[in-house]
């Protein structure tokens, strides 16, 4: 069997027209010869009926404190009435489909309720169904422990659910369906000629979901390099070709004379940073102390750069107070910049390259933008910015590149 694994977000299946320009997508699937296996989000966003927010605003209103348990059932409602609504648009166009739940696609999980880890996939309904001529609608973000609980799989769920559905049924391709056209070389909000990406590698993907970037949940993408699955980000309104993620030996294949610099795929941001610098006229040991005192209060360090009498890093403006207080010890020698953000440029193409460091700093300087911090890996160089200078160094970046050219 030629398996297809297709997922719809919200807004794809929150309303009735949106419902039918999906359900043509599935149909011309299964015409092209293809089995789909279709996988669904809750319809709509917080205050539409059946979102999830909605459903948990409607708990919350009744009983504030309601165990994960009970929190995670409440939760799951929302995609399997998008399930059983899509199967049932199906059928009225002469398609037998039929509405799955999370845990009869055999999405096996842990108990951490919310944010549950899936430990197996046991595709059997599933395979049954296919061979039977059905359509498969599956109910996204949830699962079920070995004893039977009902979980849900943390925000992006859905994803996470379609990348384990493929490659358990050793899918050809995997599409997220959504309603932007593909991946953008920036933020379209930010960057007015930001361009579609049409080819990018998993571990480009990856980092610009790591950086901020929403368009597919980052564990996703994580399941599907792992098992060389391509994925398309496509939208549901529109008959855009999307996004193609693959490996970096695919892409470049696929992307042979493109136009513009190919150094850079796409420029990422992250808001809500602080700066923290502490003076550790101890060293190492000083050091160790205070990565160690982090840790225990679940703080997560982001950038960070050691000296012998000093560091430097940052962490989620959220959880600026918890880790003054965690190093109160520490006052009189730190210094605290908040709201900051982290600019990223990602592309595979500047690995091994000399160079690309300067172009950044120097198109981020020629708009008198402070560089606060950076950090670089094989693919990705990021600086740490004030807030207030987020914009123009998105703009700045994605003009140096040619980004536009894609």
């Amino acid at each position: 069997m030629r398996i297809i694994v297709q997922k719809f977000g919200g807004t794809s299946v929150a309303k009735p027209e949106t419902r039918e320009m999906a359900a043509q997508k599935i149909i011309n699937s299964y015409k092209s010869g293809f089995k789909p296996v279709v996988v669904v989000s809750a319809m709509g966003r917080r205050g539409e009926p059946y979102a999830t927010d909605t459903l948990i605003d409607l708990i919350q209103g009744v009983y504030r404190d309601t165990h994960p348990r009970e929190m995670d059932i409440i939760m799951s409602i929302g995609e399997i009435i998008s399930s059983t609504i899509m199967a049932n648009t199906l059928r009225s166009k002469g398609y037998d489909a039929i509405a799955v739940t999370g845990w009869q696609a055999g999405i096996i999980t842990d108990q951490n309720y919310g944010n549950a880890n899936i430990l197996e996939v046991r595709p059997d309904f599933i395979r049954h169904a296919l061979k039977q001529g059905k359509i498969p609608i599956v109910a996204g973000f949830q699962g079920v422990t070995e004893n039977g609980e009902i979980t849900t799989l943390g925000r992006g769920g859905s994803d996470t659910t379609a990348a384990v559905l493929g490659e358990a049924l050793r899918a050809e391709f995997i599409e997220i369906y959504t309603d932007v056209d593909g991946i953008m070389t920036a933020d379209p909000r930010i960057v007015s000629n930001a361009s579609m990406i049409r080819y990018i590698t998993y571990s480009e993907l990856f980092q610009i979901a790591d950086q901020g970037a929403k368009v597919i949940h980052p564990k996703a993408v994580e399941i599907a390099m792992n098992a060389g699955i391509p994925v398309f980000i496509k939208n549901t309104m529109s008959d855009s070709p999307g996004t193609m993620i693959s490996s970096r030996i695919e892409k470049q294949q696929h992307a042979k004379g493109r136009k513009g610099d190919q150094l850079i795929t796409s420029i990422a941001y992250v808001t809500g940073r602080t700066q923290i610098s502490i003076d550790t006229k101890h060293g190492l040991n000083e050091q160790n102390t205070i990565l160690r005192r982090l840790a225990d209060n679940q703080i997560s360090i982001d950038i960070i750069n050691i000296f012998p009498e000093k560091m430097v890093f940052t962490i989620d403006g959220h959880a600026t107070e918890k880790a003054l207080e965690a190093l109160k010890d520490y006052a009189d020698g730190c210094q605290v910049i908040k709201n900051c953000s982290k600019i990223s440029a990602v592309g595979e193409q500047m690995r091994g390259v000399p160079g690309v460091m300067a172009r950044i700093i120097q198109a981020l300087t020629a708009r008198n933008i402070d560089v606060l911090q950076t950090s670089d890996s094989h693919t990705t160089i990021s600086c740490l910015v004030k807030g207030e200078d987020t914009i123009n160094a998105v703009l700045a970046l994605h003009e140096e590149f040619r980004l536009y050219e894609q």
